[in-house]
Formats: C-alpha cells, structure tokens, sequence
C-alpha cells in the first residue's frame, strides 16, 4: 500500500465529491474535493473519471475504496438499493455493493415516511451513523438528529441504529421562493434579528402557506426594510421546521438535538433551536461522514 494508506474514502454528492486517502490507523494523509458530482456527470461517466482523476490525485492506485452519496442513486455510478430502517452501521456493511472487486458504494436507506409514502436518503446516513461511532455513549439511548440541507433529514436513533427520519425540503423552498416567488429577493441572508422575527412568526410549524405571506406583507405594508426579507423567510421556513417536525417522529418538540452538517448552516439551526428554548451540539458533517466511511470499512476488513 502507498505511503502506509489503506482506503480512499468518498463522499459523491450531487454537486461535488470529497475525498480521503486514510492510513491504516485511520489518520488522514491526503484530502482533496473535486467538482464531480453526479449532477454533472454523463450517464456511465463515473466510473472512468474515478479511475482516471480521482484515484491518481488522491495517490490511491490500487487501494479499497468505499464510496457514498448520490453516486448510488440513478444519476451516479449505478443505483444501489436503498436498505431499509431500522439499520446499523453492520447492516450497511452486509448491504455494501460492489462495483468493481476493490469499489463498494454504500445503500441509502428508505423508511415509511410521515404520509405514507416511503422517504429516502443516500449520503445522511452515513453522516448519521458515523457520528454515532465517533463516542460509544451514542450507540445506547436514544437521539434526535437533524442534517440541515436542501432536503433536511430529521432522523430518530436508537441504541446505535437508525430507526425512523423525516426530510424537510426546507433549503429548496428558500431558494424557490427567493427565485421564483412574490417574495424574491437578491439580498443574502446575515441579519440575526430579522432571523429571529421570522423564526416567531413561525409558531408551532402550522399554516406554512399563510404564514409565509407575511414575509411580504412586512414589507410593503409595515415598513420593514426590504433588505431584511431573506434573512425572515428563512427564520420562517427553519423556524417552522424546528418547531413541528420532531412530533412527527413522535419525540417531544423539546428534546435535544444533534445538528450535523455544514457548519454555517447548523449556526442558523442553533439558533432557532434556541430561540424556542431547545438545546443543541453541533458535529462537522465531513468529520461525520469520514469516521462513517472508517467505519464501514473497519466492518468489513
């Protein structure tokens, strides 16, 4: 094995690919991010520019590596069937599939979601389980996690496996609606006290679609500046999110939560968390996601 390493770790998302090269004691010796998501890939493109740019990059000829993320999904490599909830971190292992004799891609995992139909995810959950392997207290009790996002996954975790979650489409409706709505705006979002108001406008999550409505009437009627409107509608939309999704999942709408993601995303989250008097931790969604992929491979090795 090159330079002592032992797996060349991918998260493949839909707009890019991050990658590890780990040694054998999990440390990692080379990191890199390339602008390779499935969204921007020609079907069968994957695995030629896996082979081609990122094993040579990442000094990762001939190493295992283990793949998640939408590269399992009908836009990546190949679609992996989803494993269902309630799963573990030795599930996914078992439900590994092999591309290639050293290439595995990691399942999604699909539950039945709050309407019936199911619900799906493909990269959260390794996020999920992999911040349960970085401590041993987090594979007894039970735990409410929330990956902030485009499609936020709200997930319940007991005992070390994942049970049940929720998506909130909560990022794409800000973005729609800043774009494509009556409440556009060009302004970005940074104003905490506007932030704040939208999160108490919010309520307990009920009647979104009429709330919403009084991001503009704020503005052309009551005289709030108009650059404050992004900053409210997404205090709204997370507000509302916070506030009754974890009922769904039949957890109190007060019990701690556990944010993993982007950071700067997760700072927004707190915040609504706190301003309804719900206390929070914060976990890097890339350190998740690596001590996930570790973890996988470490069950399989």
């Amino acid at each position: 094995m090159p330079g002592g390493a032992s797996l060349l770790a991918c998260d493949w998302g839909t707009t890019n690919l991050r990658a590890w090269t780990l040694a054998e004691d999990g440390a990692v010796l080379r990191h890199q991010e390339f602008p390779l998501g499935v969204g921007r890939l020609q079907p069968g493109e994957a695995a030629a520019r896996f082979g081609g740019e990122v094993r040579p990059a990442m000094g990762a000829e001939g190493l295992p590596a283990i793949l998640c993320g939408m590269i399992g999904s009908n836009l990546g490599w190949t679609v992996v069937p989803y494993d269902r909830c309630p799963t573990s971190l030795e599930d996914l292992a078992r439900a590994l599939h092999a591309v290639a004799p050293d290439i595995r891609i990691v399942p999604g995992v699909s539950c039945p979601g709050v309407t019936g139909a199911s619900d799906v995810m493909r990269g959260e959950e390794t996020q999920i389980l992999g911040w349960v392997s970085m401590d041993p207290a987090r594979a007894a009790g039970r735990h409410l996690i929330c990956h902030p996002g485009t499609h936020a996954k709200w997930a319940l975790v007991e005992d070390g496996r994942l049970v049940r979650f929720a998506t909130a489409m909560t990022g794409e409706l800000f973005a729609v609606l800043r774009k494509h709505s009556v409440l556009r705006t060009d302004d970005e979002p940074g104003d905490e006290a506007a932030f704040a108001e939208g999160v108490e406008a919010a309520g307990e999550g009920d009647a979104l679609s009429t709330r919403l409505f009084s991001a503009r009437g704020r503005i052309v009627a009551d005289g709030k500046p108009a650059g404050t409107a992004a900053d409210y509608l997404s205090g709204l939309l997370i507000g509302a999110e916070v506030a009754g999704t974890p009922a769904l999942l039949g957890v109190d709408p007060g019990a701690p939560v556990q944010l993993i993601g982007d950071l700067g995303l997760c700072r927004w989250y707190r915040k609504a968390l706190s301003l309804r008097g719900v206390s929070s931790e914060v976990c890097d969604g890339e350190e998740a996601a690596l001590a996930g992929l570790a973890a996988l491979h470490g069950r399989t090795a």
